[in-house]
């Protein structure tokens, strides 16, 4: 199989027999190629035809040895096709500029005279990144509509989200919304649960009812009783009579948050008040009834739990009727960018860079760890643009790419290519790795890239 069927690549050159050479071993290989001889014509086929990738040269006059024209082409093609990859030929009197100009968003450079088979390596793994983009565009285009029709149907509460595991996750929780039956939502803290129970709730029958929440890890044991189920006068010193969440609720929806800290007995008169809505205030013997949705989240492992005699299996299949589990922010990378922008104070916005730097880092206070750390870079950002150094994550986060670069074993980058299909750029950014560090590392290893 041709190594790129069908591949519209445009070469701009004004000498002849480096376009012709170029023609004559790019459509060897599959390739439709394209030519021009100046800056101007290659505008011309940019505008008329379809093109995958660009070959350009630097100079395009014989006098010509400072690269302006080149500089020139280069950005006006990058403004009206930021999509079309763009391979730089260069003389190695150019290439400090060149090598700029791949900063500045080119695809790479190729130096004069060239190798062939780097030279298709490059061409290939570029077309490969830009399938794989062009894929991934279309799969956000789909999320986007499969979000805005969900957004259309339900009231989400302005939730932010990108990743496929989010989408199933709010979409199952609008859906089971309308059952008069209890929800139990886990995950790591910090990772959103309550913003789900607000989805659950806002989509219920009973959303125009009472809405309470309680969490359960901020109270004291001997106080948490009393605050789901009310006190009578005296029950303790000092104990004035009041009503608890339950009866407040009545009707309505009950969020209890940190459910794992909820006491031995407190777990009993739970399972009590949710098989027959009865219960007593401490300290009277009269028994109420009450009607609540009770939603649940805990970030323990109650099965577990159960197992060390720490908390109620009866009571844990009575709130498991449906359960709503959300991964870490670190599992669902697709968010980390649209919660990042949708945190910015008006007018901000994020430069390439930090968003790199977001997309790498472990994040294990999750989106509550997010939030303050897009709070904390626009108090410290110096102007709009915030770069990755106003964000302040730590070492291991920002200079990932050093010190990878310099760690990595022949193994771990040959796993990478092989899960990359020899896409070089593909392996590189899984890696942490810019592709010209990677390339670098690969030679030092003494691996080649597949051909």
């Amino acid at each position: 199989m041709p190594a790129l069927p069908n591949a519209a690549v445009l070469v701009i050159d004004d000498n002849e027999a480096v376009r012709t050479a170029f023609d004559v071993l790019l459509s060897i290989h599959g390739a439709r190629v394209l030519t021009a001889a100046s800056p101007a014509d290659g505008l011309v086929r940019l505008g008329r035809d379809a093109v995958d990738l660009v070959i350009q040269d630097m100079n395009f006059r014989r006098e010509a040895t400072t690269g302006e024209e080149g500089v020139a082409l280069f950005h006006t093609i990058r403004t009206k096709y930021p999509d079309v990859p763009i391979i730089l030929l260069t003389a190695w009197t150019h290439l400090e500029t060149a090598v700029e100009l791949v900063k500045a968003g080119a695809a790479d450079y190729i130096a004069k005279p060239w190798d062939d088979a780097r030279l298709l390596t490059t061409v290939r793994n570029l077309l490969d990144l830009r399938s794989a983009r062009a894929e991934a565009q279309a799969l956000r285009a789909q999320r986007r509509q499969a979000r805005e029709t969900l957004t259309g149907q339900f009231d989400l509460r302005g939730i932010v989200y990108e990743s496929e595991a989010m989408h199933t996750l709010v979409s199952t929780a609008t859906h089971i919304a309308h059952a008069d039956v209890p929800v139990l939502i886990t995950g790591p803290n910090g990772a959103g649960k309550e913003v789900l129970a607000d989805i659950v709730q806002a989509n219920s029958s009973v959303r125009t009812k009472p809405y309470l929440k309680v969490n359960l890890g901020a109270l004291p044991n001997e106080l948490i009783e009393a605050e789901l189920f009310g006190t009578e006068a005296g029950a303790f010193t000092g104990a004035r009579a009041r009503i608890g969440r339950f009866e407040a609720a009545d009707g309505g929806t009950l969020f209890l948050d940190e459910l794992g800290n909820l006491s031995g007995g407190g777990q009993a008169k739970l399972l009590r008040v949710l098989q027959t809505g009865e219960f007593e205030r401490l300290g009277s013997n009269t028994t109420r009834r009450t009607r609540v949705r009770v939603i649940a989240a805990t970030n323990s492992n109650l099965r577990l739990a159960i197992r060390e005699g720490r908390f109620r299996e009866d009571l844990f299949y009575r709130l498991n009727v449906i359960e709503l589990e959300i991964q870490a922010l670190a599992d669902r990378r697709d968010d980390i960018g649209a919660l990042a922008r949708h945190f910015l104070e008006p007018g901000f916005t994020l430069a390439q860079d930090a968003l790199d730097a977001l997309s790498r880092h472990p994040w294990s206070g999750n989106v509550r760890e997010l939030q303050n750390t897009i709070r904390r870079a626009c108090l410290l950002s110096s102007g709009k643009t915030i770069a990755a150094s106003a964000l302040v994550l730590p070492v291991v986060a920002t200079q990932l790419v050093a010190t990878e670069e310099t760690t990595l074993d022949r193994g771990t980058i040959e796993q990478a290519l092989e899960r990359a299909q020899g896409v070089v750029a593909q392996a590189a950014r899984e890696l942490g790795l810019s592709r010209q560090a990677l390339y670098r590392r690969m030679e030092k290893l003494g691996l080649r890239p597949q051909p």
